[in-house]
């Protein structure tokens, strides 16, 4: 039988505050910290998901909705959503949360891919994910879309990689 998990055995969260140190110069929170974090606690998603060591395949997309003040809270939400083979897609979602009033909205999104590894470095089947809200509902039947952009799109990187050069105009 193959084996599966639910949406929820993956699901994580993390919450931080914004530090003065974390802000750009609009004096929000830079987006590559930002990036960083997304990355790592979709790490954490898909090592609970399949248990086994996972390394980040793409980012395929992060969406800045809304700028992150340091006067916000900042928490993120992963969970896997969809998978393949050896692969999973992970969702991130950013929530920020005005310290003040309360006030409480989507300020990013992301889709991430991870693949799992044995101890060889060699990839490995990951369980099926079972969805069970309607929210990890919606986002598992569009999956099977985004796997195939995602496929698309590194075809295309593969095609294009071979047209670039590997030194720099100094050397």
């Amino acid at each position: 039988m193959e084996e599966q998990r639910l949406v929820k055995q993956s699901r994580c969260y993390r919450t931080s505050r914004v530090f003065p140190t974390d802000v750009n110069n609009h004096n929000s929170l830079f987006g590559g910290k930002l990036m960083a974090n997304i990355d790592d606690i979709a790490s954490i998603a898909a090592a609970k998901h399949c248990r086994n060591f996972c390394v980040t395949a793409s980012t395929d997309s992060v969406d800045f909705l809304k700028p992150i003040m340091t006067t916000d809270s900042v928490s993120l939400e992963a969970f896997v959503t969809y998978t393949g083979n050896s692969s999973m897609e992970v969702f991130v979602k950013v929530i920020t949360e005005d310290l003040v009033s309360g006030d409480r909205q989507i300020a990013a999104t992301s889709f991430l891919t991870f693949v799992a590894l044995d101890e060889n470095h060699r990839p490995v089947r990951v369980p099926r994910v079972i969805p069970e809200t309607e929210e990890e509902k919606r986002l598992h039947e569009t999956g099977l879309k985004r796997a195939e952009i995602r496929r698309f799109r590194r075809e295309e990187s593969k095609k294009f990689a071979d047209y670039l050069t590997d030194t720099f105009p100094w050397e």
